[in-house]
């Protein structure tokens, strides 16, 4: 019955006929809907700012890959990345923090040491 009514659910909040599948990514019970600007997590909005957001929509478009922070910072920011700049590590830690993640097993956002960070294609 449950798995029902989740697909019912899943069913209306993804085909009202506006929707694509290009504007909506889902992931391990993490939603990011691109169109609304939006991210759910197990059916609860979590309160990104635009560039939390941002950030999370890239690597989410990026799966199984690695980003570096430089690209990251460059893609997001769409300035020029400045040597030991902090600033993408930070906004990652708050999206963990928002995303309620196990700093030491994270869900979503992995870290792959020396290189940057992905989300895998699970």
């Amino acid at each position: 019955m449950a798995r029902v009514k989740s697909a019912l659910r899943r069913y209306t909040l993804y085909n009202n006929g506006e929707k694509t599948s290009d504007n909506i990514i889902e992931i391990n019970g993490l939603v990011i809907d691109k169109d609304k600007h939006k991210c759910l997590l197990y059916e609860e909005e979590v309160d990104l700012t635009p560039i939390e957001f941002d950030i999370l929509l890239y690597l989410a478009e990026n799966r199984g890959k690695v980003i570096s922070s430089e690209a990251l910072f460059e893609k997001v920011w769409k300035e020029k990345y400045l040597d030991s700049n902090n600033t993408v590590m930070v906004h990652i830690r708050r999206i963990r923090e928002k995303l309620k993640e196990d700093t030491k097993h994270p869900k979503f956002i992995k870290t792959v040491w020396g290189v940057g960070y992905k989300i895998e294609n699970e």
